[in-house]
């Protein structure tokens, strides 16, 4: 009997849900865009009125969300991408299929990563135990927005749950790259080539090394010339000039042990080798 009673219960929650979504849709959107949005109750709220059958509310929620995101006449639906997904998310706070759509939204389809961040944040506060929106997030921030220094923040976050794949750590070693902090990127691509007993991912860390010894180098030999064409009117006629004249202790060579290229018509220096074809 009390078993009927929760089934009961249920559909009636479930038939007051869809009946108000039939009722708002009926409601013009150009009087008010995302109305079917508007008049869905908090995610605490329908939980509770769940009966403990949140997890398919959840379900039938993110079903009518893919719907909604994919009807392109409602102009204004990305100002609701946050509120919808926050209540699926309450709804079902380990469901985690609707934290990544909601994020790609908010990234391809609203142009809005700060939002996708929110979404993955969320994510992350409900599921600390999910490196992949940590990566994620790391990626928005270097594809999209350019922010290293954020990327650095997620991957490190991602590299700290337990089970997160290798190659996170390699996007934490180049976002610093990136962001033009060698020194860091040196050290950790030179931890990941001495601790892998990967020959493949030896490969790509020894190609990372060659990439930030040569940015390196080439910032040194670079201001090297600049001080010598200061200083003498002139660039010099080879790299061992930068030596002689005390500009530089001594010249490097790059990854390989091979000298840099040097141009002494125009002043221009090189690598040798490119990094990834070596």
């Amino acid at each position: 009997m009390k078993k009927s009673l929760l089934i009961i219960l249920l559909i009636l929650s479930c038939a007051l849900f869809m009946g108000l979504e039939i009722i708002t849709n009926k409601i013009p959107r150009s009087k008010i865009p995302g109305a079917s949005i508007i008049y869905i109750p908090s995610g605490k709220y329908l939980k509770h009125a769940t009966f403990g059958y949140s997890s398919l509310l959840a379900d039938l929620a993110y079903i009518w969300a893919i719907q909604y995101f994919s009807d392109y006449t409602i102009a204004e639906r990305y100002d609701n991408l946050d509120h919808i997904f926050s209540i699926i998310a309450e709804l079902d706070p380990r469901y985690l299929d609707p934290y990544e759509l909601g994020s790609i939204i908010a990234v391809y389809e609203a142009k809005d990563p700060y939002l996708a961040f929110k979404v993955l944040d969320r994510g992350l506060e409900k599921n600390p135990d999910q490196w992949i929106f940590p990566y994620q997030a790391g990626h928005v921030a270097t594809s999209t927005i350019k922010d290293y220094k954020l990327a650095q923040q997620y991957y490190k976050k991602a590299m700290e749950i337990e089970g997160a794949p290798p190659i996170v750590k390699r996007l934490y070693a180049d976002a610093f790259f990136k962001d033009s902090d060698y020194q860091t990127s040196w050290q950790n691509w030179l931890e990941i080539f001495q601790t892998t007993d990967d020959e493949r991912i030896k490969k790509i860390a020894s190609n990372h090394l060659y990439q930030v010894r040569s940015a390196l180098d080439l910032t040194q030999l670079k201001d090297a010339i600049e001080k010598f064409m200061q200083r003498y009117g002139q660039f010099p006629s080879n790299l061992d000039q930068l030596r002689s004249a005390g500009i530089l202790a001594s010249v490097p060579n790059d990854f390989d042990g091979n000298e840099y290229l040097y141009n002494p018509e125009t002043g221009q220096v090189e690598s040798p080798s490119t990094w990834w074809k070596r």
